[in-house]
């Protein structure tokens, strides 16, 4: 079974759309070093996330969406709760130290805490995060897993919906494609349909795996 769609064009703000995919990456300077070869581009630093004790990189994907390089960072202190995005998980400290990884993706809605509400899985809390002049709400698993192993999207809202993407250098990067596989297709597909988000990826059956789909300056990169 394959449910595929066109990457959407932003023009409807009332339907959720591609926020950001985050990449995960055993320490900040490897994760550039991969990387920035691959993409043709240099990845900038972003900023900390004191609540976490996580730091990023962050560039323009287009389309208003933006790509996060994120690992642990090492001179912070540990955190009085679990990282996000899986990264105190031991599966995922072995995959990130095999090189980086498409970590999850996450989605911006207008509605978040319906979403929350309504949603078929538990998508985690609802956190009100910032960081230097940037506030946004983020759902977060207490125990800082990833909803169906980030194959669900984490939930944002930021706003007014003013998302900080076009405020990022932008060198060329575009996302093209959000692809997943998973063995049970149509029930992943049933979940992002509550959610009204299965217009944002394509679905395929086979084994759990999150690809995506980017146009560089070097051509097309793929990261999973």
């Amino acid at each position: 079974m394959t449910k595929q769609h066109a990457m959407p064009q932003n023009h409807k703000t009332s339907l959720p759309k591609i926020d950001h995919i985050v990449i995960g990456a055993s320490t900040l300077i490897t994760g550039k070093e991969i990387l920035e070869p691959m993409l043709g581009v240099n990845l900038p630093m972003g900023g900390k996330h004191q609540l976490v004790s996580t730091h990023n990189c962050v560039l323009q994907s287009g389309d208003g969406t933006y790509l996060e390089l994120i690992a642990i960072d090492p001179d912070a202190p540990a955190p009085s709760r679990r990282r996000w995005f899986s990264l105190d998980e031991d599966h995922t400290t072995a995959k990130l130290a095999e090189r980086p990884r498409a970590l999850t993706w996450v989605v911006s809605t207008d509605d978040l805490d319906q979403k929350v509400a309504e949603s078929p899985i538990d998508l985690g809390e609802v956190l009100d995060l910032s960081r230097d002049d940037l506030t946004w709400r983020l759902t977060v698993p207490s125990d800082g897993s990833l909803p169906e192993g980030g194959l669900i999207p984490s939930l944002i809202s930021w706003p007014n919906g003013q998302s900080p993407a076009p405020r990022m250098a932008d060198h060329g990067l575009h996302l093209t494609r959000v692809s997943i596989t998973h063995p049970d297709p149509i029930k992943l597909l049933d979940i992002m349909e509550a959610l009204n988000i299965a217009h944002l990826a394509d679905i395929e059956k086979g084994k759990p795996g999150l690809r995506f789909s980017i146009t560089t300056p070097l051509g097309e990169v793929v990261i999973d």
